[in-house]
């Protein structure tokens, strides 16, 4: 068996969005992680947006695939819609920084993870 083959054999690779630019603020990830098959895979994000940003989006997008919303989560709830706990894990105890979990990595987790933030807006209609 080759190198090549036995360390994707070994190990699963997971890429993040290093930054992105949001009106001159940066959400800040790592680009790189890599962890050895079904151990847990852990990503942290941040940004510099102010604590009304508090509310945070995973997505992760597989080879050949779109990108899915795993997780919303703010710093009082989380919603994972139709993705499973038990592969997945989200805390966000403080406004501005959050982390996502991958739980007992498997060659199909392999792929892009993306955090995202964006600010609180009320919905509700006021009349004057």
């Amino acid at each position: 068996i080759s190198f090549q083959i036995l360390s994707n054999i070994l190990k699963t690779l997971l890429l993040m969005n290093s930054f992105s630019l949001v009106d001159g603020s940066e959400v800040n990830q790592p680009s790189i992680l890599w962890r050895e098959m079904r151990q847990d895979a852990t990503i942290n994000c941040s940004h510099t947006k102010g604590a009304g940003y508090f509310q945070m989006y995973w997505y992760r997008q597989l080879p050949g695939e779109m990108m899915k919303l795993i997780v919303f989560t703010t710093t009082t709830s989380k919603d994972f819609g139709d993705f499973s706990q038990d592969k997945f894990s989200a805390t966000k105890t403080d406004p501005e920084r959050g982390t996502f979990t991958v739980k007992n990595l498997e060659p199909g987790d392999k792929g892009l993870y993306f955090c995202a933030v964006s600010e609180h807006s009320d919905t509700e209609t006021r009349e004057s």
